[in-house]
């Protein structure tokens, strides 16, 4: 019988969650006494040349078929086309078992998949209105979607049809555990939807091979314990989304996370907000463009959100909240995102959806470390094509980059109800004279990223267009002189710093 949400939090919070999650459940049974098919028993190869995807395929749906069990995969390598997991499986890869995706996009077939609601339709393992799917072993599912195979933008007409490594729509009692994942072409784990969803002890590896690279996107899911994972993307690491449906119930802890761009990030679609989300014991590293990003910039609430016991060690912006007017709908077609400079009234325009309400956020003992990001290292990201910079002193790029707390709502809509406590930051400095008087853009409407903002003209904090904001044994530094405030309130209502 499913928990109800209140129910879920209290256990994600305590050490019964993972009892709780196994008893959502009881349909499925460990590898060592449910029915086991064997790949090679349906005629897979494993060796390395050989496409599986059929033979995989019909593993599983034979699992299905007798009314689920563990489809085992033995040491090997597999290359496999679009699989289709189905109710009642569980997906065992031994340890020196791969499965790897195929480099021929011709082996990603769209007929038959329900068409993504975001990003691209395309994907290595898919399933639908599907209950009752583990991952579990000590092997790889290793996408294999280099650039030099799935370039951006290469489709028919200009289209961006890079697989993602899965995509799972309206799904509910999900289990990951123990298994690697690497080098996706387009997103990771991308969730639609689902349900009851436990994340144990897993691996990913997304640094550093193409765009988008994004690890666990969940997109309106519900009752999601995320714990004891290792994880390395070149876009966010863990990215809560809602394109139609709220997030809700939301537990992340003992976690190491690294991206390039975000270790935690609620949005950037956000039309049905973010309620009831916790992140504990984490270590958040080598982020360059920011550790904890919470974003509400098309509509619905995101509120009741406790971060705690938090390490940064070498990222950027530590953290970034932000209540914009981007008001997307996602039932258009066609949808771009809007990164170019300028104010709100350049080319820029919300698109219909009314504000949204953020408020109700405690951040909590941290220890932050926020560092420019290595140039060399900067240039070595293939898909940022970075040339490397050798001007004397930090850019304008660098300084917004490693910039201060931002938090910051829109004229007429506060973020409300801030409380950041026993936190300890500390900043590389270098602001000059002029950086202190930047005038700071709106752009209300514009894609939700810190360092567009520019440099911003304090060091410490920035907070705008906030209400009920408090800073309670906040200890922030420069490690060099730095001619910009600490703290600078613009239209802000009830600040308190004790």
């Amino acid at each position: 019988m499913l928990m109800k949400r209140k129910e879920f939090i209290r256990l994600g919070m305590s050490t019964l969650a993972i009892a709780g999650l196994n008893a959502m459940a009881p349909g499925i049974c460990s590898a060592t006494t449910s029915k086991v098919f064997n790949v090679h028993d349906f005629g897979a190869k494993g060796n390395g040349v050989t496409l599986d995807t059929a033979t995989v395929q019909t593993a599983i749906n034979a699992c299905t078929q007798a009314g689920g069990g563990t489809v085992w995969v033995p040491a090997g390598n597999y290359p496999i086309g679009t699989i289709h997991l189905k109710s009642n499986v569980t997906l065992w890869l031994d340890y020196g078992a791969s499965l790897l995706g195929s480099t021929n996009h011709a082996d990603y077939p769209t007929e038959g998949l329900r068409a993504a609601r975001e990003g691209q339709s395309e994907c290595l393992l898919y399933a639908e209105d599907a209950a009752n799917i583990r991952f579990e072993g000590l092997g790889v599912i290793d996408g294999r979607g280099y650039p030099k195979f799935f370039p951006k933008n290469a489709g028919p007409g200009g289209r961006d049809n890079r697989p993602s490594l899965f995509r799972f729509e309206n799904c509910r009692n999900l289990t990951f555990s123990g298994l690697t994942y690497k080098n996706p072409a387009f997103w990771g784990i991308h969730l639609v939807d689902c349900r009851d969803i436990h994340f144990d002890a897993v691996t990913i590896r997304f640094r550093n091979n193409g765009a988008n690279n994004d690890g666990m996107d969940l997109d309106g899911c519900e009752n999601v314990l995320i714990e004891n994972c290792d994880i390395e993307t070149g876009d966010d690491a863990i990215c809560p989304k809602s394109s139609r449906n709220p997030c809700r119930n939301i537990v992340v802890r003992n976690c190491k996370l690294s991206s390039a761009t975000a270790a935690f990030k609620c949005g950037t679609s956000s039309r049905g907000g973010f309620i009831d989300v916790r992140v504990t014991d984490c270590y958040f590293y080598d982020c360059p463009m920011g550790a904890i990003k919470l974003e509400l910039v098309d509509g619905g609430r995101l509120e009741n959100v406790k971060i705690d016991r938090i390490v940064m060690k070498n990222v950027g912006n530590p953290i970034f909240i932000r209540l914009g007017n981007r008001g997307r709908w996602y039932e258009k077609k066609g949808i771009k995102q809007i990164y170019k400079a300028g104010s709100s009234n350049v080319g820029i325009s919300p698109e219909g959806v009314p504000v949204g309400i953020l408020k109700n956020i405690r951040i909590s003992n941290v220890d932050a470390e926020v560092t420019v990001e290595d140039r060399a290292e900067a240039s070595r990201v293939p898909y940022r094509h970075h040339k490397m910079v050798n001007t004397p002193g930090l850019t304008d790029g660098e300084k917004a980059r490693s910039g201060p707390i931002m938090i910051t709502g829109i004229p007429g809509h506060y973020v409300e109800d801030v409380v950041l406590q026993n936190v300890k930051i500390s900043y590389p400095g270098g602001g000059t004279a002029e950086d202190a008087k930047r005038i700071v853009p709106e752009d209300i409407a514009r894609y939700p990223e810190q360092f567009f903002f520019g440099v911003l003209p304090a060091w410490g904090a920035y907070i705008r267009h906030a209400r009920n904001i408090k800073f309670e044994n906040v200890e922030m530094q420069t490690r060099a002189p730095d001619q910009r405030k600490k703290i600078v309130l613009d239209d802000v209502e009830g600040f308190v710093e004790q």
